[in-house]
């Protein structure tokens, strides 16, 4: 049905404005139509009410913990693996990327119409914890000798393979990044080519090349240490 063909019944303000009219639509738009009447000919703009945002149950996963909480979306919106939002609740105020949809009883499904999700299924990404296995430098240890640990960082904070890194105490060079699943915009799953970039909030791991010398050599003299000798 075309525009110019639908009807309204709202009121009129030149010969109905307490009843009814039946009104032609001449347009639509930004939430309000223009409407003429087919009594008197008077044509007006009606406000239209939009459908309502739906209450959507969200699970928030950050850091390994989760919680549950809802966000309002527009009925007409489709979610997707991998899409990115704000959730705005009492609980929290956060950006999300979607890594699972459940459309019903152990029902998953890749993207879907809000009206079909039951529970959205995010990780927060605004600020991360990226994971790092650090190496010493050839000469100072093992390659048993590696060591991991943690940092935490905004989620668009930069990782390029190649460069020096000094985060804290702690200052490496990055040899590869290992890509999360859910990562949308990275043509392979692990990256270890110069200049290669990828998000703080994309990374499932950094692996490096330590340059923090003398710290690392304390550590490593420390740990390979022999026992005491008991002298009576």
């Amino acid at each position: 049905m075309s525009v110019s063909q639908t009807r309204r019944g709202v009121g009129c303000p030149s010969c109905s404005p307490s009843e009814p009219i039946v009104h032609e639509v001449l347009s639509e738009g930004g939430g309000r139509h223009t409407v003429r009447c087919t009594a008197c000919g008077h044509v007006h703009k009606v406000s239209v009410e939009t459908d309502k945002a739906i209450e959507q149950d969200v699970i928030i996963s950050q850091d390994g913990d989760s919680f549950a909480t809802t966000t309002e979306i527009p009925p007409e919106e489709r979610i997707a693996v991998g899409d990115e939002f704000i959730v705005d609740s009492d609980a929290a105020i956060m950006l999300v990327r979607v890594t699972g949809i459940e459309t019903g009883p152990e029902q998953r499904a890749e993207n879907a119409s809000v009206t079909d999700i039951r529970t959205i299924w995010t990780r927060a990404i605004d600020n991360v914890t990226v994971s790092a296995t650090i190496n010493p430098k050839e000469g100072t240890g093992s390659h048993e000798s590696t060591r991991s640990f943690e940092m935490q960082l905004p989620g668009d904070h930069e990782f390029t393979v190649g460069e020096t890194v000094s985060v804290g105490d702690e200052e490496f060079v990055i040899k590869a990044i290992q890509v999360r699943s859910d990562a949308p915009e990275y043509r392979h799953g692990k990256l270890d080519h110069d200049g290669d970039m990828v998000y703080a909030k994309d990374i499932k791991r950094v692996y490096g090349t330590d340059q923090t010398t003398s710290a690392w050599s304390a550590w490593w003299v420390y740990s390979h240490r022999l026992p005491e000798r008991i002298v009576d």
